[in-house]
């Protein structure tokens, strides 16, 4: 008699990954935002690329990354390495970050931590690969003071954005040809991005702090592809191309405004001014394209390099908005792991290291806002269940970085992004003979 069944380990861990997945969710509908990036304000926000821990921590290489310690890994970047897949793969996360924010002799610290992506791959024997999950796609969190007057007339006016932009997806990738994999994502797009303003006169009696809110509601679908070609190198040596990039997809933003009056800050509001809708528009994605590659030797060690190439010249900015502009970046990384057969656990440890450079597509004040990080993390694996079946590894990544400068008055963000994640690697629906 032959029956089809799931590791027990497996079952335990959908239970976390569950537990994760209702937080996701839960996050997405809260639209708490990450982000302290004065940055943010422009455009759809801080963009967070499609990268699991184990490839942030490699400077975010990703277009030819297919294996991981000789094994296929979940890389979400590019969808033609679902083709690879041999095992059933649960990945669930959080994310974190501490910022640094200067300008002059001013600084700020922040910190924060949120949900940060969840995911299943599940192989489909010589049919290739599907995965689906749900994952950040951007965020807003700035914030701004001045004082003004006009005339005789004073008053304090503070600016804030929060919110973000969730991205659930479904893949599928598959080998043709023997060497060669392609691969698409589909990706829904759901949030709300929120731009507060208040203003309150402190040398006016009896007056009324008025708060203009504007809420942009971004909803839509996009189209993200890659190519791998794998090949042998000889007998220990395995080299990999990929390329990865998205179609020049159109979503749809609608933008409510929101204005009221109150005699207290953060108070309930004592009367609504306006209320209405603006209007709803259309907004283009930027065409992205990256290219790169991986080179191995089995569990041993994996070096790679990406080149990034993004258009945002046609995305439709708010009034009184820059332009956005073209985006260039560089990343380089990879990881070694001493000797998988050691009985010493550290020897089997994944050591990841990295660096990336960006020129983002942000122009303030006539000056090219760039960002540039080191990064590094650390693979620990888990005890294998099941009989060898199932073997997970907890994912640590961190990202040293700096983002503007203090040239021309502006604000210069040094941060610590951090990431940790579970991975579960399972044969699921083993055909099992009992007696």
């Amino acid at each position: 008699m032959r029956k089809h069944s799931i590791g027990s380990f497996t079952k335990i861990a959908l239970n976390l990954v569950l537990g994760i997945c209702l937080l996701g969710i839960q996050h997405g509908f809260a639209q708490k935002s990450t982000s302290h990036s004065p940055y943010s304000q422009f455009g759809l926000g801080q963009m967070r690329e499609d990268l699991l821990p184990q490839t942030r921590a490699m400077g975010g290489i990703s277009s030819g990354v297919r294996y991981l310690s000789g094994l296929p890994t979940f890389n979400i970047a590019n969808p033609a390495s679902y083709s690879a897949l041999n095992r059933t793969i649960l990945e669930a996360g959080m994310y974190g970050n501490f910022t640094q924010l200067s300008k002059n002799n001013n600084t700020d610290q922040t910190a924060d931590f949120a949900f940060s992506h969840l995911g299943i791959a599940v192989p489909l024997s010589k049919y290739g690969g599907l995965a689906f999950g749900l994952i950040p796609f951007s965020d807003v969190g700035y914030s701004a003071a001045s004082s003004e007057s006009i005339d005789s007339l004073h008053f304090n006016k503070t600016a804030n954005g929060e919110g973000g932009v969730n991205k659930a997806f479904v893949g599928y990738g598959v080998s043709p040809i023997k060497g060669l994999s392609v691969g698409a994502n589909i990706g829904f797009l759901f949030g709300n991005l929120y731009d507060i303003t208040r203003v309150e006169f402190p040398n006016t009696i009896n007056s009324y702090y008025t708060q203009l809110k504007e809420t942009r509601n971004i909803r839509g679908t996009t189209v993200d592809y890659g190519v791998q070609y794998s090949k042998s190198l000889g007998k220990k040596l395995n080299l990999t191309v990929g390329y990865n990039g998205s179609l020049n997809n159109t979503i749809t933003e609608k933008t409510d405004r929101l204005i009221t009056l109150t005699d207290q800050p953060n108070s309930p509001p004592l009367d609504t001014t306006s209320n209405n809708q603006i209007g709803t528009r259309k907004i283009n994605l930027p065409l992205k394209h990256s290219v790169g590659f991986t080179l191995s030797k089995g569990y041993n060690w994996m070096v790679g390099a990406d080149f990034k190439y993004a258009d945002w010249s046609n995305f439709q900015v708010r009034e009184g908005e820059n332009n956005l502009g073209k985006s260039y970046g560089v990343a380089i990384g990879g990881q070694i792991k001493p000797d998988a057969t050691s009985v010493r656990y550290w020897n089997q440890v994944d050591y990841r290291l990295g660096f990336r450079y960006a020129q983002t597509p942000v122009s303030f004040h006539s000056q090219k806002i760039n960002d540039m990080a080191i990064t590094f993390g650390m693979g620990f694996p888990l005890p294998e269940t099941n009989f060898g079946r199932t073997f997970s590894q907890i994912n640590f990544s961190a990202e040293f970085g700096q983002q503007g400068t203090l040239k021309n008055n502006l604000i210069r963000e040094r941060y610590i992004n951090f990431n940790i994640g579970f991975t579960i690697n399972d044969s699921w629906f083993i055909r099992r003979s009992l007696d």
